[in-house]
């Protein structure tokens, strides 16, 4: 039988964070969980390419945009499973037991948010993070494992710069579920920008967002 999951990593310009990334795979690969690791890069000009070939990795690349680049690596992936990922994101070394678990449902499944520090500012923003994601709105760096077909029935990620992720889980409302495991995601932006700042910027682009303000014009917002 086939490994049931092909994991998707999202790239641009992430040489020094996606070996920490793909590492974090390996026990999925010696437990037979991983079939394939499909990185999908947005033109670096950084070794990030190289990098990924490095480990074994398939590279798809074109333009950089969130959206279209998740949506051209899971076209590419053959798993019955879609294992997305950031690049500055880490899966914790248990859990490929929680995992295995969830590929017995037809559901998607969202793993709980850390930071690799931060202290209390980081714990507080990760536990909104995750209740967050328990009301139906989990965001990308939590990871998202689900299963192809479900993903494909409900159109897949959309070709756009933000919330992408967003827009995937609304469509998945009702089919999203907790993996009792932990995601270690990057805290240098909040450091860089400021732990109450940067959750203010977050959720005024999220309230923008339903309010019905494009992708495209909160993009730009966004990298102002």
């Amino acid at each position: 039988m086939r490994a049931p999951i092909s994991v998707i990593v999202p790239t641009l310009n992430a040489e020094t964070r996606l070996g920490s990334c793909l590492a974090a795979l390996m026990p999925g690969l010696e437990a037979g969980l991983i079939r394939e690791l499909i990185v999908t890069d947005g033109s670096s000009t950084d070794d990030t390419v190289a990098v990924a070939r490095a480990w074994g990795a398939e590279v798809v690349s074109g333009p950089a945009s969130r959206g279209g680049q998740l949506a051209r690596g899971c076209d590419a992936a053959q798993g019955k499973w879609l294992l997305v990922l950031h690049a500055d994101t880490a899966l914790q070394p248990d859990w490929v037991g929680p995992v295995i678990r969830h590929l017995e449902t037809d559901q998607a499944g969202w793993f709980r948010l850390a930071f690799g520090a931060g202290g209390i500012a980081g714990r507080l923003v990760a536990a909104w993070a995750n209740l967050r994601s328990r009301s139906g709105l989990p965001y990308g760096d939590q990871g998202l494992l689900v299963p192809a077909a479900l993903y494909r029935s409900v159109g897949g990620y959309r070709d756009q710069p933000l919330m992408e992720d967003v827009a995937l889980a609304r469509a998945l409302s009702g089919r999203l579920r907790m993996i009792d495991a932990v995601a270690q995601t990057s805290p240098a932006r909040y450091v860089q920008q400021g732990w109450l700042r940067r959750g203010a910027r977050n959720l005024w682009t999220l309230t923008r967002y339903f309010c019905g303000v494009s992708p495209a014009r909160l993009a730009e917002s966004y990298r102002r």
